[in-house]
């Protein structure tokens, strides 16, 4: 059939498996991805069907699984590394930022580094320290990385594989606590390029643009504003670096307000990006400031409390409701 019914966690595991059928060159490596699948098992059976020279248990040492994976990337496979929670991709940060992002640059472009490196990201799920993170702002902002969040099935099956294809290095941010949502997924069109933003639902009073885990919350949001008689638009990003905002400025000179919602902290994350283009590119558009609700400035708190720092839908609306009230 074309179109299946999929969780995000398997279609991501349905992406891997096709992108390993289609080239011999795609391996997978990383902590316990090959008899237990995974931590989430977003690699389940796959040790199984192709062997343990292609899927890799790999020891305990992410700063070794990264620093591997380059060197596979220069032998010309297409390693994909799975970092098993955010919070320990910082082990690896020095070979991501310091020879992954480099490399190619430095080579004069002899070197290509095909290489994705995915990380469960974000918190909702109740875990402990180091288990709740929202790095991506320290990887968009290395020249040399590309940085891709999918926040649904459809674009995790596709995306997946568009990064694997791709000459790049890539860091894969997947949504944890949305691995278990289902949708249907159309396996036989490609809905379109990796690095572009998506409208996701058209309105004319004001724009939400989300990422990632976010994505469903401004979703929700535009769907509680619409019983109150207010139009939102929201838009996926599904890029964060880089970053496709010409849906974003059209949508903005159209409403004349923006709110952007992420899970990382407010200091120098996405959304302090997002807002200056806009505010350089739209100024004149704009009914009133843009609008950001993010996790506060502190470290991830404990999982008792972990509702309280994630936005939520009441804060988004509270966001729309200042928009409208300057």
């Amino acid at each position: 059939m074309a179109t299946e019914t999929l969780t995000l966690a398997k279609a991501l595991n349905t992406g891997l498996r096709k992108a390993m059928e289609d080239d011999p060159k795609v391996v997978l490596m990383g902590e316990d991805i090959g008899k237990l699948g995974g931590v989430f098992r977003i690699t389940d059976a796959l040790q199984k069907d192709f062997g343990e020279d292609r899927v890799i248990d790999t020891p305990l040492a992410e700063s070794g699984i990264v620093g591997t994976a380059i060197g596979l990337a220069i032998r010309g496979y297409r390693p994909v590394v799975e970092i098993q929670f955010d919070g320990f991709v910082y082990p690896a940060y020095d070979q991501i930022v310091s020879q992954l992002a480099k490399m190619h640059y430095r080579s004069n472009g002899k070197l290509k580094m095909p290489v994705v490196i995915r990380i469960p990201f974000g918190g909702g799920i109740g875990a402990v320290e180091h288990h709740s993170e929202s790095p991506e702002a320290y990887f968009a902002h290395t020249a040399g990385l590309k940085v891709v969040a999918c926040s649904n099935p459809a674009d995790a099956y596709w995306m997946i594989q568009q990064a694997i294809q791709s000459d790049d290095p890539i860091v894969f941010m997947e949504p944890k606590r949305r691995y278990y949502e289902k949708a249907a997924v159309d396996l036989s069109v490609q809905p379109g390029p990796l690095f572009a933003s998506k409208v996701l639902r058209e309105g004319s009073d004001a724009t939400i643009v989300a990422y990632g885990p976010m994505v469903k919350v401004a979703l929700d949001a535009a769907t509680a504003a619409a019983e109150d008689g207010r139009s939102l638009e929201v838009i996926d990003l599904r890029s964060l670096s880089p970053l496709d905002l010409g849906p974003v400025f059209a949508s903005v000179r159209k409403t004349g307000r923006l709110v952007v919602v992420h899970e990382a902290s407010r200091n120098l994350g996405i959304g302090s990006e997002v807002s200056a283009r806009v505010t350089e590119e739209c100024f004149y558009s704009l009914e009133a400031p843009v609008q950001r609700v993010t996790g506060y400035d502190i470290p991830y708190p404990a999982s008792r409390v972990e509702e309280e720092f994630l936005p939520d839908l009441d804060r988004v609306l509270d966001a729309v409701d200042k928009s409208f009230g300057w």
